[in-house]
């Protein structure tokens, strides 16, 4: 596990830290004394663990801002409590003030407060200054540890999304993420202003292999479909299995006529080539595609456009299948319809 700790301190202060700090290889360490730079290098790379001087100016707008950060609250501070007015406070008014002190502070922002020795005594009592090393050690660690889990949680969640967003039969997509990619590629190509489409194609006579050979070919089938279109599909076009025999490709950086030339090209590599299901079995299919590209006046979610993609997938299917219809050639009735929809 690759971890970083960012030290918000002086070089001086820096010497002060426990050498297995300032000279492991086990983590990565690095040394900002501004507050505005240490707080674009927390947005930037966050660290696993932060160690802040609290004699610095901003040490503790420090704490306080990045406790307001929902999504950098496992970032693990250690304020080091090395301003001589405090330590003196402490001396004279006894441990009452301390645990005070100490709530005040972890109240702001802090994980965990150490009160820095006096270098005085950490120069002429060699045990003082072992236990302080000790205690940072021991809050290293438990920072560490917090690492670790949010580490781990982080993986088990990508690999749930991962499940959650992936089709089980083709290991394409599925439609949810798709309803999660298809508003982000939208405000991407109105961020960029360039052009996007996509594809919905649908196999045609999907339910007659179904019932002629059974479910086991027809997922089998759906299997090498799916193979035979990420292999021909470009490095921008994304793929999704929307439902049952139907699939939308999402085109991004692709004009209307760019969508036409894939979605012609598509259809004549599956019609072209039959699809060797088994050893008994090798089946002729042909796909029905419609085209649509993202215009001004469509909806952020995407719905418009998928609509006038399905109304010219329907018209395909009706004026004979194993077709390809582009919005720009839509019927004038079929898109009042994927328009009103």
């Amino acid at each position: 596990m690759n971890i970083s700790i960012l030290v918000f301190g002086s070089h001086e202060f820096l010497a002060t830290l426990p050498d297995q700090i300032r000279y492991t290889t086990a983590f990565s360490v690095e040394i900002i004394a501004n507050v505005i730079q240490a707080v674009s290098r927390i947005q930037t790379a966050p660290p696993d663990i932060i160690i802040v001087q609290a004699s610095l100016d901003g040490s503790m707008e420090l704490c306080l801002w990045l406790k307001d950060q929902a999504k950098l609250s496992w970032i693990y501070c250690i304020l080091l409590e090395d301003r001589s007015q405090q330590i003196m406070e402490r001396s004279k008014n006894g441990w009452e003030w301390e645990l005070e002190m100490t709530s005040t502070v972890l109240k702001q922002g802090a994980d965990a407060y150490i009160w820095q020795l006096p270098e005085e005594n950490t120069n002429s009592n060699f045990a003082d200054s072992t236990l302080n090393h000790d205690l940072i050690l021991a809050q290293l660690t438990v920072g560490l540890r917090k690492a670790k889990k949010y580490r781990d949680l982080i993986r088990t969640n990508d690999l749930l999304s991962a499940i959650a967003l992936a089709d089980s039969l083709t290991e394409m997509n599925n439609r949810r993420a798709l309803e999660w990619d298809l508003p982000r590629q939208i405000q991407k190509s109105r961020d960029h202003l360039s052009p996007m489409s996509l594809i919905i194609l649908d196999v045609d006579y999907f339910k007659k292999v179904n019932d002629t050979y059974g479910h086991l070919v027809g997922d089998r089938l759906l299997q090498l479909l799916c193979n035979r279109l990420r292999q021909n599909l470009r490095y921008q076009d994304t793929p999704f299995r929307y439902g049952g025999e139907e699939f939308v490709i999402l085109l991004a950086n692709t004009t209307g006529e760019e969508a036409l030339i894939v979605a012609r090209r598509l259809n004549r590599l599956v019609s072209e080539q039959p699809f060797a299901v088994n050893n008994q079995h090798t089946i002729n299919v042909t796909i029905s595609l419609g085209t649509a590209s993202l215009e001004a006046d469509d909806d952020d979610q995407g719905i418009s456009l998928l609509d006038r993609a399905d109304q010219c997938l329907l018209q395909a299917k009706a004026t004979g299948r194993n077709r390809v219809i582009s919005s720009d050639y839509l019927s004038p009735v079929s898109r009042l319809k994927a328009a009103s929809s």
